[in-house]
């Protein structure tokens, strides 16, 4: 049998220690610690033994991997959900998570048997909602909170495919601390990765966000699992992205897009056609570029707006992108080219409100803030990519050919590219769209304006 004694466990970052501390060695956040109780194993019996053996005698059977029935969501999960995994799904409270998951399990009970289990709504209300997305509703429910009997039934009817909604809503009689603490989301995270490899089955957990933005309860549960992946997006737009920050079995570089609507969530195969304006009229301060994310290529659009300050300090505002490669950008401009921001504001947005972190898009920024300062517009059909450096030179960016594609399936006739991508481009196949190489900043503005 195992000891039991009290540990102390930040709710931040999951640091354990056996006294309490006002601020927390590992992540320095004050006041985190939380008291649970720990149970300490006893050795393993003289009588059992571990074989070892080499990598090559090993056998290895490959992963078995299974369609959700959302092409967006497979894409994210690197193919298909894989047998045996434990995959964490994160969001905004009203973001989308129950919807999506939901959507999935109407899919997926068509070829397995799927439980859906909840711990904060009632069997009368899933099905309302299941009703409302007009959702095949063949899979089997579960509303109960308590760990014990939800692993009852787990042993006794095997599904292949579990779903949790939410881990902190559920609480196990084991355990000391209410749901959502410390002590129960370990201890039953960890017992359902144990189930999961036993039965071979797919778990799918959604968990709470703090204000933060981060996943609820210790930072510890992000590295049990095997897969975490955030729905992003802003409650006021329709758009949302699935996007993995951890995945064991797949890239995290790949991104889901969907669409909110009267039914739930819609894939949206054409991305481009979310971040790109619909107005066609050519206004100064907008500029199009073509950003990567995993393997999927599409157009967004950066729009400037430089204007008078009635400040002293003028106001530096940037979103969906970041705020010190925007203020970057701009010493670059000011250095090179002659432009003065003194004295005036500077706002940059990035339409649809996607999240941008490719150094790709510094020339389209560049851009969009010479044209806001000096009033003219760039060429509608112009799309340009390319990282600035601070000596005002273009660098280079990667996979230059699928953007191009991008931007041709879409009709821009010119695009301007780092010079040192030209010989990429000498073992492509012929680009309808013009390609104007650039080297420098000064080189661009001379070029576009």
């Amino acid at each position: 049998m195992g000891k039991r004694k009290e540990a102390y466990y930040c709710s931040e970052c999951g640091y354990e220690a056996y006294k309490w501390m006002g601020r927390c060695p590992g992540c320095g956040g004050w006041s985190t610690f939380t008291e649970t109780q720990k149970f300490t194993i006893g050795k393993r019996g003289i009588g059992s033994h571990i074989t070892v053996s080499t990598l090559e005698e090993s056998v290895v059977t490959a992963s078995e991997r299974f369609a959700t029935g959302i092409s967006e969501f497979d894409r994210v999960l690197g193919g298909g959900a894989v047998k045996g995994s434990v995959l964490l799904l994160g969001g905004d409270p009203g973001i989308g998570k129950s919807t999506l998951i939901l959507q999935a399990a109407g899919q997926m009970h068509q070829t397995c048997k799927v439980f859906y289990v909840s711990g904060e709504e009632s069997l009368a209300q899933i099905k309302m909602r299941a009703e409302r997305l007009q959702i095949s509703q063949g899979f089997f429910a579960l509303a109960e909170p308590e760990y014990e009997t939800i692993r009852d039934i787990i042993e006794s009817n095997s599904p292949v495919v579990l779903i949790i909604d939410s881990i902190q809503s559920l609480y196990s009689q084991e355990v000391d601390g209410v749901p959502g603490s410390i002590s129960q989301v370990k201890e039953i995270t960890g017992s359902l990765m144990q189930l999961a490899k036993k039965k071979a089955m797919v778990c799918f957990l959604i968990g709470h966000v703090t204000k933060e933005g981060s996943i609820a309860g210790p930072k510890l549960l992000e590295h049990m699992v095997d897969g975490v992946f955030y729905l992003e997006g802003e409650r006021y737009h329709s758009f949302r992205i699935l996007r993995g920050v951890k995945n064991r079995f797949g890239s995290t570089n790949e991104i889901g897009v969907f669409s909110m609507n009267e039914k739930g969530l819609e894939e949206v195969s054409d991305p481009s056609s979310l971040f790109i304006s619909s107005n066609q009229q050519q206004a100064s301060g907008s500029a199009i570029t073509a950003s990567l994310s995993g393997s999927r290529p599409f157009l967004v659009e950066i729009q400037s707006l430089v204007t008078t300050s009635g400040y002293a300090t003028p106001r530096r505002t940037s979103t969906g992108i970041d705020h010190n490669r925007v203020a970057l950008i701009m010493a670059v401009l000011e250095k090179h080219v002659g432009l003065n921001f003194y004295g005036l504001d500077t706002f940059v947005n990035v339409v649809g409100g996607v999240k941008l972190w490719e150094p790709s898009v510094d020339l389209a920024v560049a851009v969009s803030l010479v044209s806001s300062i000096k009033d003219r517009s760039i060429e509608r059909e112009t799309v340009v990519m390319g990282e600035i450096g601070l000596t005002g030179e273009i660098r280079p960016i990667s996979r230059l050919a699928p953007r191009l594609v991008e931007a041709e399936k879409l009709g821009f006739q010119k695009c301007l590219l780092p010079l040192p991508n030209m010989d990429e481009l000498k073992n492509e196949r012929k680009f309808s769209l013009q390609v104007i190489p650039v080297k420098n900043v000064f080189d661009v503005l001379e070029k576009i304006f």
